[in-house]
């Protein structure tokens, strides 16, 4: 694999996947904030990963999902609270920005990211301080942040529901991160990629797609991008009956168009299909 961070983590050779590469390497050397756009399951948190590792920044990568953290516990998760600042807070607590000081702070899904957090991140982002839940005496940080939303932030900020001004500060550099759809040569690549991971992790032989297969699923419209395309390979790894992947040991979801109708419930589909082997 090459020694070069970007390619170990973007994995393609479209000319989409080229152009990410591309200008990953150039924001990557840029101090500035970022702003990743993409459907979901398209790889954002990836990008930001290969930015931070092309960054040569000494500290960690940090992320959060403000969509999966309670509202009323995200500020505290971000930006940590001191001794007494709640119900249960018996000792002071760094949160994420603290702990990826010297680095970079992740923060995925913006957009859920309630008012009075945004109003604390802007000031990390206009003045390299914060202040935690709680606390009186600001804390100096130096942070790279990356943000990541598949919202309209545009259409949130004339709603009121994401401040104009924190808006502006995130949106130095724009990266799109294209869907699976539009890389449609990647996929072979992709699902061997994700075979041999699986098969590592098994401690098994990876298996292989038949190349009729891997036609058959580079005309998938994947409405659930590379992450469904991963969560579909880890299902064929285990279930698939031979090492050559066949088009009919596909899950029946794939086999029978419905994928390319653009059904949305893909997880559960082939959750189910699984669970049929359990």
């Amino acid at each position: 694999m090459s020694s070069n961070p970007i390619d170990e983590i973007i994995i393609g050779q479209s000319a989409p996947a080229k152009e990410l590469k591309k200008l990953i390497k150039v924001v990557a050397e840029a101090p500035t904030s970022v702003l990743v756009l993409g459907e979901t399951g398209t790889g954002k948190e990836l990008v930001a990963r290969a930015i931070h590792a092309a960054s040569g920044r000494g500290g960690r990568l940090v992320s959060v999902n403000c969509a999966a953290i309670p509202s009323e516990l995200l500020e505290s998760e971000i930006f940590g609270h001191e001794k007494g600042a709640f119900t249960g807070a018996d000792k002071p607590r760094e949160g994420r920005v603290e702990l990826a000081r010297g680095g970079t702070l992740f923060l995925d899904e913006i957009g859920d990211m309630p008012a009075s957090a945004q109003t604390r991140l802007l000031r990390v982002l206009a003045e390299n301080e914060f202040y935690r839940v709680g606390g009186h005496q600001s804390v100096q940080v130096d942070v790279r942040i990356i943000a990541a939303t598949h919202q309209d932030l545009e259409k949130l900020v004339e709603q009121g529901r994401f401040r104009e001004d924190l808006f502006h500060r995130l949106n130095v550099i724009r990266v799109h991160v294209p869907s699976l759809a539009q890389r449609r040569e990647d996929i072979p690549l992709l699902a061997q990629y994700f075979l041999d991971n699986v098969a590592k992790e098994l401690g098994d032989e990876p298996k292989r797609l038949d190349s009729d297969t891997a036609d058959y699923l580079m005309a998938l419209n994947w409405p659930g991008n590379v992450r469904q395309l991963e969560n579909t390979c880890r299902w064929l790894q285990v279930m698939a009956s031979s090492r050559t992947i066949l088009i009919e040991d596909l899950p029946p979801e794939l086999r029978e168009g419905e994928e390319s109708s653009g059904g949305s419930d893909w997880e559960g589909s082939l959750a189910r299909w699984a669970n049929q082997f359990l």
